[in-house]
């Protein structure tokens, strides 16, 4: 069964001095603000399109991997994943890096290299993005 998950953006002004919200309609967990300056200069406690591709991403990665140790049976206790994206004014996101540290008994360094760069190459964020480059970092604990 198909899911939609809906959020939806109201800009006002123009892009250097306009300023809008973006609101996370289907789980209703709220609004935030965003602007030009909180994604091209410092956040000043606004969100970027960035950032919450970079929280879409590593929630994403960090299922994609969990369920693929899982089904090797290796479970992980605990995966961190972060999510880089850089974004470039006048060229877009220029690349993303996943980083993910992890408990995972009973796997070696190998064989979590492995399920890390399947993972990254299968979670569905990572597919909808290929015409960015994405690397990763992946470390057990």
């Amino acid at each position: 069964m198909a899911t939609t998950r809906t959020a939806h953006t109201v800009w006002e002004g123009d892009l250097l001095k306009g300023s809008g919200t973006v609101t996370f309609d289907s789980s209703g967990i709220g609004s935030q603000p965003v602007s030009w300056p909180s994604r091209a200069e410092q956040a000043n406690g606004k969100t970027s399109p960035e950032e919450l591709i970079a929280g879409a991403h590593s929630s994403c990665y960090s299922m994609a991997l969990s369920h693929g140790l899982a089904g090797a049976g290796t479970p992980p206790t605990r995966l961190e994943t972060k999510a880089d994206v850089t974004f470039q004014p006048g060229e877009g996101i220029t690349g993303i890096h996943l980083t993910v540290r992890a408990e995972v008994p009973g796997l070696d360094a190998e064989g979590f290299a492995a399920a890390a760069e399947d993972a990254k190459k299968n979670c569905p964020v990572s597919q909808a993005l290929t015409g960015t480059t994405i690397t990763l970092t992946a470390e057990l604990v």
